[in-house]
């Protein structure tokens, strides 16, 4: 399997390196010879990462053709702005031309972006990282964007969510070649299962992609107790109940009430982590009556349970 690895000036060191040691890694524990061939393509011979180091490229004019998979890996840890600055860079639009070859395409992180800036994602699931959502929702509203989701594969697109998801999409690469290989790295390597990023996800920095949502967000969390119906809360934003509704779709992918739910939990956690607050206590603060309806919703949404959120831990 020939694999293309496409990186650019800033791109994030770790998550290049994760994809290059589980695909070396799979390469060593291969019985039958090295399952992957990567190459790292660069507009010249030489990119700077994200921390400044030095990596040598093979220009992307000089690539074989005929690779089986084309990654692009995230630019690094960065605020919106600057990811769309990133995919709008003349100096980066030759990534663009290699994802519109109509090769098999995978991206995690920010570099989806790319994918989807270049039209490969249309019509298409995808993901990205949790704090990059709403931007990438309102850049490309033909995407069906799935942020909570860690892997998301559609058809010869594959996408992977925030920053150390990288592992999870080159586990998936190995996964083509061989399902005993990758099960093999994965226990070689210690790597978990993360089906779902959305237990990461802060509230608080979602609704700061737009004035409405930060109002609601901030509105939200001084009713949690004894929250009003959802009509009080458009009329106290000046907005119409349809108008809340339609921005919490368009901007977070999901209803007020869901996003209510995110808050609860958010405050709900900070709470077992920071008093010593019964549980029944701490299910009354955030607005539920009964802590079983606590308890339920942080093992549907953290897969945790109060108890192991009181320490610090998911399970």
């Amino acid at each position: 399997m020939r694999v293309a690895l496409a990186v650019v000036d800033g791109t994030f060191d770790s998550g290049l390196a994760a994809i290059m040691d589980v695909l070396g890694a799979a390469n060593a524990l291969s019985a039958d010879g090295p399952p992957v061939t990567a190459t790292v393509v660069g507009a010249g011979t030489q990119v700077r990462t994200g921390n400044g180091l030095a990596l040598a490229t093979v220009p992307v004019a000089e690539l074989e053709p005929g690779e089986d998979l084309v990654v692009m890996p995230a630019v690094g840890l960065r605020a919106p702005e600057q990811v769309v600055a990133a995919v709008r860079d003349p100096a980066n639009a030759w990534v663009l031309d290699l994802a519109g070859r109509g090769t098999a395409l995978a991206a995690a992180c920010s570099g989806a972006f790319f994918l989807a800036e270049a039209g490969a994602l249309d019509g298409r699931r995808a993901t990205t990282s949790w704090w990059l959502g709403p931007a990438f929702r309102q850049r490309y509203p033909a995407v069906e964007l799935e942020d909570s989701r860690t892997l998301v594969n559609d058809g010869q697109r594959t996408t992977a969510g925030a920053a150390f998801a990288h592992i999870d999409l080159a586990l998936w690469i190995v996964q083509q070649r061989s399902p005993d290989l990758a099960d093999l790295v994965a226990r070689y390597l210690l790597i978990g299962d993360r089906p779902s990023q959305a237990a990461f996800a802060l509230p608080t920095q979602l609704a700061q992609a737009d004035p409405l949502m930060t109002a609601f967000e901030r509105w939200a969390r001084t009713h949690l107790a004894d929250p009003p119906p959802l009509a009080h809360a458009a009329r106290e934003l000046g907005v119409s109940t349809r108008t809340l509704q339609r921005t919490a779709q368009t901007v977070l992918g999901r209803s007020p009430l869901d996003f209510i739910q995110d808050i609860r939990l958010d405050e709900a956690t900070h709470l077992l982590r920071t008093t010593t607050l019964s549980a029944e206590a701490i299910a009354g603060r955030v607005g539920y009556r009964n802590v079983g309806t606590l308890r339920e919703l942080v093992r549907r949404r953290r897969g945790s349970t109060l108890e192991a959120l009181r320490h610090g831990g998911r399970s």
